[in-house]
């Protein structure tokens, strides 16, 4: 037996033996049996492929003599058969392989997402605008819950940077691939001449932070309060409700003043910061990992120009796995991102995968 078969058999030994342990409940308090539960949680979906692929394997032995038949009939079928399990065989194989690709710690996190104007002056905010609507609708269509946490206005309709909490299962595993650089190509409306303009936007998406992933004392804190300034109302100018956290060790700052509540604005900004120190020491851990090969979509690196939106020719292409797609309408009402986020994913996994070989 190859050592893959072997892994696969050790993988089902181990599912039936953590299943007698939860049957045997009364001998374990509540945190081991939910340790437990999500052990087989977590074992469930690659030992139905492993049930499957052996399933098969049986019926390709069957086909495989009956090919062996005088009866060209018979013969015949069985050659068909023998193909058809083969190809089967092999996208079995294939998912279990992905499914046995160390996971991302995050991956099931909610994250934080930062956008802000680049390049373009005005039409660079309204662009966005436009992705912060667009991951907005997206959120909505996959049931997850969207909170702005800054909103920074540049002018109608435009903003100079935006962030926003997107909580939900797997919100990181979907997003992840989002950050970089963001450029669109359109006639502006205040472009008289009809000339195309290419401007510019930074997306960033964190993994968000609990307590219990990164500690944070008080004494390395300092929190600057003052008035808010922008659109607001008289309380703008009557309260220090506007919030600066600087974290001493690592230099990280946030400020927030999206609300009237000095309280709200600090818990916002205490999310977005242990956001930032949380993915700085990803960052560091991820690149230590990886000085040696080569297996993320693109480099991560927030300056890389990603994606490109090109609403004349109503095109938007992603520049790391060559894919362009003629629905930029839809795309950008979020109703078609999943065809370029299940791309990115699926050139992940397959880098990643070559990197097992």
């Amino acid at each position: 037996m190859d050592s893959f078969r072997e892994k696969l058999n050790s993988i089902l030994e181990h599912y039936e033996a953590v299943r007698e342990k939860m049957n045997a409940q009364e001998s374990f308090d509540p945190s081991e049996y939910a340790k437990l539960s999500k052990e087989f949680s977590d074992l469930e979906a690659v030992t139905n492929e492993i049930t499957k692929l052996f399933s098969k394997e049986n019926e390709l032995k069957e086909a495989t003599e009956l090919a062996k038949s005088d009866d060209k009939d018979i013969q015949d079928m069985a050659e068909e058969e023998v193909l058809t399990l083969k190809s089967e065989i092999a996208e079995i194989e294939n998912k279990i392989r992905i499914l046995l690709l160390p996971k991302d710690i995050d991956d099931e996190k909610g994250a934080i997402l930062e956008i802000r104007a680049g390049t373009g002056g005005e039409e660079a905010g309204l662009f966005a605008a436009d992705l912060l609507r667009m991951y907005e609708m997206y959120a909505q269509l996959n049931g997850w819950k969207f909170e702005v946490l800054e909103f920074s206005e540049s002018g109608i309709g435009a903003i100079k940077e935006a962030s926003a909490s997107i909580s939900g299962k797997g919100v990181f595993a979907r997003l992840k691939f989002e950050s970089g650089v963001h450029r669109v190509q359109r006639v502006p409306e205040t472009e008289a001449s009809g000339r195309i303009h290419t401007s510019t936007a930074t997306v960033a998406v964190l993994p968000e932070a609990e307590d219990v992933d990164i500690h944070i004392e008080d004494k390395d804190l300092q929190i600057d309060t003052y008035r808010a300034s922008g659109a607001g109302g008289q309380h703008v100018n009557k309260t220090d409700s506007a919030v600066r956290i600087t974290h001493i060790p690592t230099g990280t700052v946030v400020a927030v003043q999206d609300e009237r509540s000095q309280y709200k604005n600090k818990a916002k900004a205490m999310k977005i910061l242990r956001a930032k120190i949380y993915e700085n020491e990803r960052m560091k851990q991820e690149l230590a990992r990886s000085a040696d090969r080569k297996t993320q979509v693109g480099t991560g690196d927030r300056s890389e120009r990603i994606r490109t939106y090109n609403f004349p020719q109503g095109r938007v292409s992603d520049h790391r796995i060559n894919l362009t797609l003629y629905k930029i309408d839809k795309i950008m009402d979020g109703s078609a991102l999943d065809e370029i986020i299940d791309k990115l994913i699926e050139y992940d996994q397959a880098e990643k995968l070559k990197g097992t070989e």
